[in-house]
């Protein structure tokens, strides 16, 4: 390392932030990037620790010392093209990833861990800013033809892995943008779309084919998929929500996040909503069941469309503030943590159960719940027995209720089951270690065969399943075919 003894001279330094009575006026990103002289003071933070957990910490697998020192040397190009090594969107990471490489940080042991995601977006963005990053496509093409299903992060590290080794990649994608949950789910206040726009216009210009409103198994049959393509790599994501099976479910003003966050999303990208289908929290009790990213992201949604209150229920207990004992360093932390939203304003709570909805003229209006308390944990499941406090039921003023209480899975109806495909025991799509299902030639990738994960999972899952399909279509069983 540059500094050896920089993580005893310098102190954490993040990225500078708008305040937050003012950023919940609009819908744009709202951190500033730390000068370069001061990232290179945070880059040199990073201790000459031998072993560098955060790497292990890291989906896939980042080269984080490297990239920092050279950041503190002020030798960016070496850093976004080592960063590009084991990272297709580092724009993407750099923005939305809850970074488990600072958790996994040695120097995160007792002191705040180095700031390696803003690291990693300030190379990104220099990398932009200089003109580094410019279409690169294959001298040399193979012949072969791989349909991607999805074009989420998983989608596109897949296609972009296939294209630059040569293969002819077209990605087909339900939605009318691409992006998946990238452009349709994550708020522009943590990534706005000219990010996701940026580069997939480098990869079209690198030759991938990208084709929307193409909804496989419903406007296209999956049969034509296998007759057209050497190779098929589903990457359809978990959309199957997890409902809330209560009375008065069936209320208008009940909704899955999903539809309240991509309905913003798509009117901040100018498209027009029937208003009897627009769904908005201006001026009403809002009331979000769910404490994780999700969660979150309607919290500052709601916030930014003028909520007149916002309540964020979880059914679990809520975290401690530091790691317990079970919970020990390198592992990710499971700890209480305050997201920029929940900064904006919110009443959170822990340990609390949703048993009825009630309201007036078909309309939601109050949500009735009682709490919970949770026993010691049990040392072979490690889970903690739930149960109800006699008499601390209550109820709660909700013109809005919003469902972020996970995925259960990809949907079954449509692709799945026209192809055939086998499931696991989580209803996941199965596959070997080399991604591919129990149909030759089909693959499965991301949030579809792992089920609800992270950006930087599914990033992880595209490369693999790109590597599996390269192999497969360039074993001697395949070449000649």
């Amino acid at each position: 390392m540059g500094d050896v003894t920089g993580f005893m001279k310098y102190d954490r330094k993040d990225l500078d932030k708008e305040p937050a009575d003012t950023r919940v006026k609009h819908y744009k990103e709202f951190t500033k990037l730390l000068p370069e002289d001061e990232l290179k003071t945070q880059g040199a933070r990073c201790m000459d620790c031998g072993v560098p957990f955060c790497q292990s910490g890291c989906p896939i697998g980042n080269i984080i010392p490297d990239w920092n020192d050279l950041v503190f040397r002020d030798n960016w190009k070496d850093a976004i093209e080592r960063l590009h090594k084991t990272n297709n969107f580092p724009e993407f990471t750099g923005r939305v990833c809850p970074a488990p490489c600072e958790n996994a940080c040695v120097l995160a042991i007792n002191k705040p861990a180095v700031t390696i995601k803003n690291i990693e977006v300030s190379i990104i963005e220099k990398a932009y800013q200089e003109g580094w990053i410019k279409p690169n496509p294959p001298k040399i093409r193979t012949g072969k033809k791989v349909a991607v299903v999805g074009s989420g992060p998983a989608g596109l590290s897949c296609a972009d892995q296939l294209n630059k080794a040569g293969h002819s990649v077209t990605v087909f994608e339900k939605n009318e943008v691409l992006g998946g949950l990238l452009t349709l789910g994550i708020p522009d206040f943590k990534m706005e779309k000219t990010v996701v726009e940026r580069r997939l216009k480098i990869m079209e210009k690198e030759g991938v084919k990208f084709k929307t409103k193409t909804h496989i198994g419903v406007d296209m049959p999956a049969k034509d998929l296998k007759d057209k393509f050497d190779a098929v790599v589903l990457c359809g994501g978990a959309e199957q929500p997890r409902d809330l099976p209560v009375p008065g479910r069936e209320l208008d003003g009940v909704h899955f996040a999903m539809e309240f966050l991509t309905q913003q999303n798509r009117t901040n990208l100018g498209q027009k909503i029937n208003a009897e289908e627009h769904i908005s929290a201006e001026g009403k009790h809002v009331i979000v069941l769910g404490g994780g990213d999700t969660g979150s992201d309607c919290i500052g949604t709601s916030n930014r469309q003028g909520a007149k209150s916002v309540t964020n229920f979880e059914l679990l207990s809520r975290p401690p503030k530091e790691r317990d004992s079970d919970n020990p360093w390198p592992n990710w932390a499971f700890i209480e943590r305050t997201s920029t939203s929940h900064e904006e304003g919110v009443n959170r709570e822990y340990a609390v159960m949703t048993k009825k909805l009630s309201g007036e003229n078909g309309k939601v209006k109050k949500l009735h719940a009682i709490r919970l308390e949770f026993g010691e944990k049990d040392p072979n499941t490690g889970r903690r027995p739930m149960k109800e406090i006699p008499g601390s039921e209550f109820e709660l003023d909700a013109d809005l209720v919003l469902l972020a209480m996970g995925f259960l899975g990809p949907v079954k109806n449509g692709m799945l089951e026209e192809l055939g495909v086998d499931l696991d025991e989580r209803g996941n799509v199965k596959s070997d270690e080399n991604k591919m299902t129990s149909v030759p030639g089909i693959f499965a990738a991301g949030d579809m065969r792992r089920g609800q994960s992270l950006v930087v999972w599914a990033i992880n899952e595209g490369r693999s399943a790109a590597e599996g399909v390269h192999q497969y279509l360039m074993s001697d069983s395949t070449a000649n075919t």
